[in-house]
């Protein structure tokens, strides 16, 4: 389990990915964290730009501890949440992609692509990373290097 206090998350997905966000949101929920549900709520079509860009400023704002956006392929999420001054958003199709990007990136979004995986999938990759703690040490440096790039 988690040392940090991961409590309340930011979902968000687009149409495509609308069935499989509302079981996550089911499962998130019974395994004890609060969701903040940003959309989209239903499987009409939309854009997931809009979508990411609010589950980003839902953590930047410190509304919420971390944020995790699907779409067809996470790609284009991952995209649009890294233009978010603050966010490192990371696309993670593995347990090890997950890991890494938690215990030596210090990701605070994470994306995934609703056609890549099966739910049951999604659901332990996103537990996985909502319980994996930054390692901090040698990887502040390259944390503190790729923030500064944002104030240039």
């Amino acid at each position: 389990m988690s040392k940090e206090q991961v409590k309340n998350i930011a979902l968000g997905a687009d149409h495509g990915a609308f069935e499989l966000k509302e079981k996550l949101k089911t499962y998130l929920g019974v395994i004890g964290y609060k969701i903040i549900d940003v959309g989209t709520d239903s499987k009409l079509p939309v854009d997931y730009p809009d979508f990411a860009y609010k589950v980003a400023k839902k953590v930047v704002s410190g509304e919420c501890d971390r944020g995790i956006m699907l779409d067809g392929a996470g790609i284009g999420s991952s995209m649009v949440c890294n233009k978010v001054k603050g966010i490192r958003a990371a696309l993670c199709w593995s347990p090890k992609t997950i890991v890494n990007s938690r215990q030596h990136n210090n990701a605070n979004v994470l994306t995934m692509g609703s056609a890549q995986h099966d739910e049951t999938d999604v659901f332990s990759m996103a537990k996985l990373w909502l319980e994996t703690d930054f390692e901090g040490g040698r990887h502040w440096p390259r944390i503190n290097k790729m923030m500064s790039i944002e104030k240039k």
